[in-house]
């Protein structure tokens, strides 16, 4: 790691009032969890299709069984990594002011993070398409599928966003302010190719922000925007960033 980057990295957040990270699949994949795009991604053995809303409606008992495989089988076995529990130490000390995830996998705050803003939704819950009741996925059973509410009888769908799905309100409402509002916006393990979630640090950016970013390899965001480039593996490089920050008491 650029030890000159470290140095730069943690200065700006020592100064800064309201830092707001920003997390992709790559704060994920040491969990175990793929990502959807590229070459050892889900939908290179998956059809994404069964994540079109028109298709789920059409053809739920098909559309749940690849969803249980995926989202409730594999990754419901996913435990939140160093860089989790990095981040939500930095929240704990106050250095953290929230975070927005574009990730569905609720290890964020399974690490012990409090302000997270799901742009994307989330896998743990539930929600019914006709009556609009929620559920925790601890409390349903996918032996039967497709799931269906016990209040109406109505077609249960995970609670995050399918294809042809919009961004949830007051998550994006909340990523807008948090994005205007930050002095250092801390992009982590995402490369920018998702609409409309890599407008987000190009808005902090516009709005005086400096930009802290964590990957393996160059993004769209790190020629463009980014004031520091910290390459490598998210948790090694946030346990290190972390480390330099908060000394021990």
């Amino acid at each position: 790691m650029d030890q000159e980057a470290l140095q730069k990295a943690t200065k700006l957040l020592e100064k800064s009032k309201y830092t707001t990270a920003f997390t992709g699949a790559g704060i994920s994949v040491e969990s175990g969890i793929p990502p959807f795009r590229g070459p050892e991604g889900l939908w290179s053995r998956y059809d994404p299709t069964v994540l079109d809303i028109n298709y789920f409606h059409q053809h739920p008992e098909e559309s749940w069984a690849v969803i249980k495989e995926i989202f409730y089988d594999f990754f419901g076995k996913a435990k939140p990594n160093v860089a989790h529990f990095a981040l939500a130490r930095l929240e704990e000390k106050g250095k953290l002011t929230n975070i927005i995830t574009q990730n569905i996998d609720n290890l964020h705050q399974e690490a012990g993070s409090h302000e997270v803003y799901e742009f994307h939704g989330n896998s743990h819950s539930l929600v019914c398409t006709r009556c609009g009741k929620h559920f925790d996925i601890r409390a349903i059973s996918l032996k039967a599928l497709p799931v269906l509410c016990d209040q109406c009888g109505g077609l249960i769908k995970p609670d995050f966003i399918f294809f042809g799905e919009g961004i949830p309100a007051v998550a994006y409402q909340k990523s807008l302010e948090a994005a205007r509002n930050a002095d250092v916006f801390l992009v982590i393990g995402t490369t920018g190719e998702i609409m409309p979630a890599s407008q987000i640090p190009f808005l902090a950016k516009e709005n005086g922000a400096k930009i802290i970013e964590v990957n393996t390899q160059p993004s769209q965001f790190t020629h463009q925007i980014t004031d520091v480039f910290l390459q490598g593996k998210a948790a090694n490089v946030m346990e290190t960033l972390v480390n330099n920050l908060i000394r021990p008491e």
